[in-house]
């Protein structure tokens, strides 16, 4: 028979090699010189069921949540804005949105809403007034507002496709707005096909732009309060089976900077680097969230005819 006993340092210098780049990964690691790729690419799920909170609207969008706990989100073809007390009560918060989309809850207190009929306003969530922030850029109304997200100057970077638009585009493209705290209205970006969501990242150095109609997502690094460096991808979302170019919608950022972006599959989570880091499926397809809550780890999911909530291992960043 012959000798099957090993041979002493029975190692290939390409397993050596291996063990070495893996000592020097840990070490590295361990004094927090890099982030291994197990680390990077964890996945992030939530910590419960996804639970259907309520039914029986018509399309819901825009979720905004208050420090309190309340959650605000629109019913677009309703033309009305539905406020759910942190004790789970609905009431109409208005009857006259505007066709409302996106909405953000500002630190001062004031409801944010894009209303798709040509403007921004802040609501007061006592009062119900509203006041305009915004409804032209060159003596034109906006196509229709979309979504939106506060910077910590108090300006409004906000998103202005085509849907609800009249026709033609009364602004001629479809673009970004930025309106600075003293009310004057930029463009910052050039055409984009149908730019939907839009958010800041924690440190306010990241613009994201999320478009409906392409299936890569962009970033543009923020220069100053309202100009942006050139634009990028940021990453390319998972597509359904069978089909390709399909875009997002709505999206949250969480305080580690990682990305919810509403798809056609689900809420798609990706990290600051772009890495795919999981999905939140509902029962209907997602348009838009928010995080709220006490701790700020419930994701709320506006999903065509409901709202849906899970809870998440990451609290969401304020005025998200």
């Amino acid at each position: 028979m012959p000798d099957t006993t090993p041979a002493p340092f029975a190692f290939g210098a390409s397993t050596v090699y291996r063990h070495f780049c893996l000592l020097t990964i840990a070490t590295l690691a361990f004094w927090g010189m890099i982030t291994p790729p197990c680390v990077a690419q964890s996945m992030i799920e939530p910590t419960g069921p996804v639970e259907k909170v309520k039914s029986g609207f018509q399309f819901t969008e825009g979720p905004a949540s208050a420090p309190d706990g309340t959650l605000y989100f629109s019913d677009i073809p309703a033309n009305t804005i539905v406020k759910m007390t942190p004790s789970g009560e609905f009431s109409t918060f208005t009857d006259q949105s505007r066709h409302t989309n996106g909405m953000i809850y500002s630190a001062d207190g004031r409801l944010f809403a894009c209303q798709m009929d040509g403007q921004i306003v802040t609501y007061d969530p006592t009062s119900k007034e509203t006041t305009v922030v915004a409804d032209q850029f060159e003596g034109k109304r906006f196509n229709a507002p979309n979504d939106l997200v506060l910077d910590s100057m108090g300006g409004v970077y906000f998103t202005d496709p085509l849907f609800r638009a009249p026709e033609p585009l009364p602004q001629g493209v479809q673009a970004v707005y930025y309106v600075d705290n003293a009310g004057h209205v930029s463009r910052v970006t050039e055409h984009i096909a149908a730019p939907n969501g839009v958010a800041l990242s924690p440190d306010g150095k990241r613009l994201y732009v999320i478009p409906s109609h392409q299936a890569e997502m962009l970033v543009y690094d923020v220069l100053s309060p309202g100009k942006l460096g050139d634009q990028r991808v940021f990453c390319t979302v998972k597509q359904p089976e069978g089909k390709s170019g399909t875009g997002g919608d709505g999206m949250a950022v969480d305080v580690e900077g990682n990305l919810y972006i509403t798809t056609n599959l689900g809420v798609q989570i990706y990290s600051p680097q772009g890495e795919y880091r999981g999905m939140v499926v509902t029962q209907e397809q997602p348009a838009n969230v928010t995080f709220g809550g006490a701790d700020r780890k419930t994701l709320y999911i506006t999903a065509r005819t409901s709202l849906y909530r899970a809870p998440m291992p990451i609290a969401g960043l304020p005025s998200q």
